[in-house]
C-alpha cells in the first residue's frame, strides 16, 4: 500500500512526532522514507539579498553554516530514528514555500504518503497565516498523514 513515504521535517517536537509516527508505518509496509527539510524562503527574502535567496533555493548553504546546521539536525534525527529500524533514508534540503516544495518533491519522486506534523494551531492565528500541514493537504493529491502535536 505504502512504498515511499515523505517525512517533511523542520526539526521541531512536532515534526519528531511525525518522524516517528511514519518510521513505524515504513516499518510494517516495508516502505522507502524520504526525508525534506524545507528553507522557507519567504520568510527571509526581507532578510536576505536575493543572491543567497537564490544559493538556498539552489541547495547550496556554502555561506550559511547555522542554516545548513539547522537543516542537517532535523534531516539527522530522521536518519537516526529510521536506521534504529534498518530502514535507509534518501534526504533532500531545498528551498522555497514549504507546501509547494512538499507537494513538488512527493509528485518527483513517487511518494504515495506524506506523514507530518501540525502544531494543531487554531483561531485568527490560523485564519490568517495557515499551516503548512493545511496548505499541503490543498496542494496535493497525495494522502497526507497529519500527527497533532498533543499525540504520544
Amino acid at each position: 500500500m505504502y512504498d515511499t513515504i515523505l517525512v517533511p521535517t523542520d526539526g521541531s517536537d512536532v515534526a519528531e512526532n511525525a518522524v516517528d509516527h511514519a518510521v513505524d508505518i515504513a516499518d510494517r509496509y516495508g516502505a522507502d522514507v524520504h526525508a525534506l527539510y524545507v528553507v522557507d524562503t519567504s520568510t527571509m527574502d526581507i532578510t536576505l539579498g536575493a543572491e543567497q535567496v537564490d544559493r538556498i533555493h539552489a541547495g547550496r548553504f556554502d555561506e550559511m553554516p547555522e542554516l545548513e546546521a539547522r537543516a542537517r539536525t532535523a534531516i539527522d534525527y530522521v536518519t537516526g530514528r529510521a536506521g534504529e529500524h534498518g530502514i535507509d533514508v534518501t534526504e533532500a534540503i531545498v528551498g522555497g514555500q514549504p507546501h509547494r516544495q512538499i507537494a513538488k518533491y512527493a509528485d518527483d519522486n513517487g511518494v504515495n504518503l506524506i506523514v507530518m506534523g501540525s502544531a494543531g494551531r487554531g483561531g485568527v492565528r490560523r485564519a490568517l497565516l495557515g499551516s503548512v500541514a493545511e496548505r499541503t493537504l490543498r496542494t496535493t493529491d497525495i494522502p497526507v498523514l497529519v500527527v497533532d502535536v498533543r499525540e504520544d
